[in-house]
């Protein structure tokens, strides 16, 4: 390892012990379930941000949740003259700094500080397309919403060109896969469990004559000691002959490969982080997703340094960072207001009618049941729960408290939105410290605008030689 990379190494370690700093501090802040708590849950050690939250109307606060530099220059202010009188110094430059701003990822540097091949596309003069011509990119977009579009020609933009065959993880029905085989001319093994995604995938690899194969097995059985029994798990649908001898517990990464996911969610980019460093994998391309779709009650540390963590997330911390609306419409956001006004409504409604002071989480909802009443929604809930609303006929009065709550939890959440950022970026660096100790060179930035999605992190790590 050459001196570059032991500094990008060091540079990485020292990026997650600050932000593991700031995290560990603010705990009281972000840590918190709004919908269990009748009052901000920190106000006493944090007045001048408390009076701050409350002086907001109620209408400026999605647009200052949907911009982080904006909650962070509404907020910041109060928070840092709470924290004079605390006699704390916290470093919050780092609640507006982006992975993009702090490891400056494009392509000149993806090689200088990482070791890892400059991406490129196979045909440049159609590079919004991904490689496609205009064409061809008819056809590769169809029944793909735009963004999704977007995201995957971005991400296939921003793949090192290694002239390695290709894996990949948690596939759908290949439509990133597809593109690659497209644009790059690889040969490419798509992993998908549902058997109807492997199908259609195939079908279409097969009209356009791509080198594309899907291997239809569940990825958290690949490497079980025993063989899975549901033979749907062991089918493999393919035309090209080598990979249809994977069994379902068969590791089908490789040393000489490129494994890329987009968006496989919680434990299923792990998975493929930890098979990938059993078979020293040569490269590997992830963009994040749904960190706290997790098996486990809490997480659980990847990295040596993140192990040495006071942290203990649950899975409601894990899904601070995905609370951010930069692209629901106003129509959507009203909806999800008034749904969350309604569960308050009820939950203030149960807890008197049971006599128990604590939340009790309701099923998710139909967007049809939206367009009916309040009362008919406490009904469901209560039957849902069987809950005795016998001596509770007012569901107006109910559904104002709920509305008054709303108020309290938009702000306490709004108050724990400042550390959204902080802690992907925790989580995304544990990600690559732990490859890093793997022996990879690794590069994290950004592949897309966050307009685009908010899940742009993108991870590209290359084995390095000894």
């Amino acid at each position: 390892m050459n001196q570059d990379n032991l500094q990008q190494q060091l540079t990485y370690s020292q990026q997650f012990s600050e932000l593991n700093q700031l995290l560990e501090q603010s705990a009281a802040l972000w840590q918190v379930r709004a919908f269990e708590v009748n009052a901000l849950p920190w106000a006493q050690d944090f007045p001048q941000l408390a009076e701050a939250v409350w002086a907001l109307a109620d209408d400026e606060l999605d647009g200052l949740d949907a911009e982080q530099s904006l909650l962070v220059k509404a907020l910041s202010p109060a928070l840092s003259h709470d924290l004079r009188a605390l006699g704390q110094d916290w470093d919050l430059s780092l609640l507006t700094a982006s992975i993009a701003e702090r490891t400056v990822f494009h392509d000149k540097t993806v090689t200088d500080k990482a070791g890892v091949a400059e991406p490129s596309l196979a045909d440049n003069t159609a590079a919004q397309q991904g490689g496609l011509s205009f064409d061809d990119e008819a056809h590769f977009s169809a029944h793909i919403k735009g963004r999704k579009w977007q995201q995957i020609t971005a991400f296939v933009q921003h793949l090192p060109q290694l002239n390695l065959p290709v894996l990949e993880w948690c596939a759908g029905k290949g439509h990133l896969g597809r593109l690659i085989a497209k644009a790059r001319g690889a040969e490419v093994v798509s992993l998908e469990w549902q058997a109807p995604l492997c199908e259609a995938g195939q079908a279409f690899a097969d009209k356009w004559q791509l080198s594309q194969t899907f291997i239809c097995a569940d990825a958290f059985a690949i490497g079980a000691e025993h063989a899975a029994t549901n033979t749907s798990t062991t089918t493999s649908i393919t035309t090209v002959e080598a990979p249809a001898q994977h069994a379902s517990n068969a590791n089908p990464l490789i040393a000489r490969q490129q494994a890329v996911a987009l968006h496989a969610c919680g434990d299923l980019h792990v998975r493929l982080l930890t098979l990938a460093a059993e078979a020293g994998t040569q490269a590997l391309a992830i963009s994040p997703c749904c960190y706290h779709l997790i098996h486990a009650s809490h997480y659980q540390p990847l990295s040596n340094l993140a192990q040495q963590s006071s942290l203990k997330l649950s899975r409601h911390d894990l899904q601070l960072p995905l609370q951010q609306s930069v692209i629901a419409n106003p129509k959507q956001q009203a909806l999800r207001h008034q749904e969350i006004a309604w569960r308050l409504g009820f939950d203030a409604l149960q807890r008197e009618c049971r006599q128990i002071d604590e939340y009790l989480p309701l099923p998710s909802l139909k967007l049809s049941q939206l367009s009916g009443s309040f009362t008919d929604f406490c009904l469901w809930a209560a039957e849902t729960k069987a809950v005795n609303l016998a001596k509770n006929k007012d569901f107006e009065a109910w559904l104002e408290i709920g509305r008054q709550r709303q108020q309290l939890t938009r702000r306490i959440d709004l108050v724990a939105h400042l550390f959204r950022t902080v802690l992907e970026q925790w989580l995304i660096l544990d990600r690559a410290c732990f490859l890093q100790e793997q022996g990879y060179g690794v590069c994290v930035g950004e592949f897309c605008a966050n307009s685009v999605t908010p899940r742009n992190s993108l991870i590209l790590a290359q084995k390095m030689s000894v």
